[in-house]
């Protein structure tokens, strides 16, 4: 069979849409590292996770979950094994390419008033021109309090967006090379032109009059801006892609679309016989440096406290609960595209509908930062997989010498475990509109759940 959707019957077809939709309510409602750690706090307490501030003590099947900030996240099912023999582990990144406001966003120039931004991650920037965009986040007050605002979701509510030259004046513009046609400094956004009722000659009429909608809003005073992390983000709901359904247009795919199919496998375990584990982190796409990144020690002391719960902590036990676990690190791929068949080598490309991606190693040139998974463990994970019945396809990002990327596999890898990058297939990769394929989803969850389960 050549592809996924070749081998399905009609109840198959079923569950496979069925989960895609879910999919595509939660990526609707993640558009944030926060808001994907909240729907996925949702998503875990349903079935039973609880904080671990509420936990006294552990047993196999325990579900628990640690929240780190709001920004990242690591779920645990007890498993019937002492956790330094080892865990199976997934772990995705939830922070997506973006356009943030900077600290001192507002200002009005000839009328206008706009926000000056910074970009988030990996970027073309005149993507990002002429597109509605919302505005996500939250302002954290002088006072301890803390107010979410998401603007330009629902029907009736306005979206701020970045101007673009128009083509008859665009002689100059169309002579640069794509990554100076629009320059990040000019990746301002329009938010407003109505002047308030001010004195003559006094200045900033335009700026005054948002303020002002802002105090009433949102409660929120110019200086608030610098205690706010408040993002533009593609405005509106995920939707399918193709005439048959096959494929889901949205924002966030990398990485949220392994990150909910990775949850989705967790929630499933009832009482593993080695404890699985589903990570979700914060800064994957600037380094993942940071308290909320893959590189902070969050998951390790979560794991110390389980340790310490279960009365088996000491440093040797903590090192060996580490080295004995095996990982999949959930990110995604590249999607061979027929427009651009040049940068990628078919023999080593995954394709839309044929199911999980295998990376051995990414990186860059001569697997540079690539963590470089060891023949053994990929044998292993090649037996789950034929065993059920899961279609899986091996691939590289891109030729040798075009390109490359990471993943966070090397952060966890330093830690002496056993991981490979595993995920689904992406076009348009960091663009505001990615694609995938609802066959690769499916197949993506029902291999995590294999490894969850199978891995030993």
């Amino acid at each position: 069979m050549s592809t996924v959707w070749e081998k399905l019957d009609d109840k198959q077809m079923k569950k496979l849409m069925s989960f895609a939709e879910g999919y595509k309510s939660f990526l609707s409602e993640a558009k944030t590292e926060r808001e994907a750690v909240s729907e996925s706090i949702l998503l875990a307490e349903k079935v039973g996770f609880k904080p671990f501030s509420k936990v006294k003590k552990i047993k196999a099947g325990d579900r628990i979950y640690f929240n780190n900030r709001g920004k990242s996240l690591a779920l645990f099912v007890i498993g019937k094994d002492d956790i330094d023999k080892g865990m199976n582990i997934l772990g995705a990144h939830i922070d997506s390419p973006r356009i943030d406001l900077k600290q001192n966003p507002v200002y009005e120039d000839n009328g206008l008033v706009l926000f000056d931004t910074h970009y988030y991650g990996g970027i073309k920037n005149y993507q990002w021109v002429a597109i509605p965009l919302a505005l996500h986040g939250v302002v954290c007050h002088k006072d301890g309090t803390k107010t979410e605002v998401k603007i330009g979701e629902k029907d009736d509510e306005p979206v701020l967006g970045i101007s673009d030259l128009l083509i008859h004046l665009a002689t100059e513009q169309m002579k640069k090379s794509g990554g100076k046609v629009v320059e990040g400094e000019d990746l301002n956004a329009l938010a407003g032109s109505i002047p308030a009722k001010v004195k003559k000659d006094e200045k900033d009429p335009v700026k005054k009059n948002l303020l002002a909608i802002l105090k009433k809003e949102y409660g929120m005073e110019e200086d608030d801006f610098l205690s706010a992390e408040l993002e533009l983000v593609p405005a509106g709901k995920v939707r399918d892609l193709g005439l048959d359904r096959s494929m889901i247009l949205g924002y966030g795919h990398d990485d949220r679309v392994c990150a909910y199919t990775s949850l989705k496998a967790l929630l499933e375990m009832k009482e593993p016989q080695r404890t699985a584990v589903c990570i979700l982190t914060d800064k994957e796409e600037i380094g993942s440096i940071g308290s909320t990144g893959a590189m902070s020690s969050f998951f390790e002391n979560s794991v110390a406290e389980l340790l310490a719960l279960e009365g088996n902590y000491n440093d040797l036990k903590l090192r060996h609960a580490l080295e004995n676990s095996k990982m999949l690190s959930s990110d995604v791929s590249i999607a061979f595209d027929p427009n651009y068949p040049s940068v990628s080598e078919t023999k080593n490309t995954a394709f839309f509908g044929k199911g999980i991606s295998f990376n051995k190693f990414t990186g860059s040139g001569g697997k540079f930062s690539a963590n470089d998974a060891p023949a053994e463990y990929i044998a292993r994970i090649r037996n789950i997989m034929d065993r059920n019945g899961i279609m899986f396809q091996f691939s590289e990002l891109g030729k040798v010498d075009q390109g490359g990327g990471g993943t966070i596999a090397y952060i966890l890898a330093d830690k002496n475990m056993d991981v490979i990058d595993a995920g689904i297939p992406v076009q348009n990769m960091h663009a505001p509109f990615e694609a995938v394929s609802k066959a690769d989803i499916y197949e993506a969850y029902r291999a995590y759940l294999a490894f969850l389960k199978e891995m030993n």
